[in-house]
């Protein structure tokens, strides 16, 4: 069982790598790569199944803060004693496993839901090697601040003593 100050802490740190990682999906535009406006893409997948669009970009934001929070409990409760090395290592790890299963999977179906298909690995793009790379960024970056932040925070899994 989670103990309360351990899933605070986790909270807190998903917020702050949230935060980390959508500061780089905009950034990574300055460096040639597609700026990825996470909050933006899921407002729309949200009004796409209205007449009128009732959801603001407010509602595309917070859904992406609870999302990475709840990726934050899912590293602590399942993966942080199952990925062996230093928190750097386990960042880098996460934010690859998090960025195969957003493009293979999380991607596709919202961007199905917003009516502008992606595809797999975004192939059905103008730019897919351009928007794995920074899909890739982005999730390294959230990784890494997520076990950083984790580490500082003293929260070692679950299991744990």
């Amino acid at each position: 069982m989670i103990q309360s100050s351990t899933f605070w802490r986790t909270v807190i740190a998903g917020i702050i790598a949230t935060f980390v990682m959508s500061m780089t999906a905009f950034l990574q535009a300055g460096f040639g790569l597609p700026p990825i406006d996470i909050g933006h893409i899921l407002k729309e997948s949200f009004n796409q199944a209205h007449q009128f669009e009732p959801y603001t970009l407010f509602w595309g934001n917070a859904s992406n803060l609870i999302i990475g929070i709840l990726l934050a409990l899912i590293w602590v409760v399942f993966l942080q004693n199952l990925i062996p090395g230093n928190w750097l290592v386990q960042g880098v790890i996460y934010g690859v496993i998090i960025s195969v299963v957003a493009g293979l999977i999380v991607s596709p179906l919202v961007s199905l839901a917003a009516g502008e298909p992606f595809g797999i690995f975004y192939i059905d793009t103008w730019t897919p090697w351009l928007l794995i790379l920074a899909g890739l960024i982005m999730h390294l970056a959230y990784g890494v601040a997520l076990t950083l932040c984790l580490k500082y925070a003293g929260v070692h899994g679950i299991h744990a003593k």
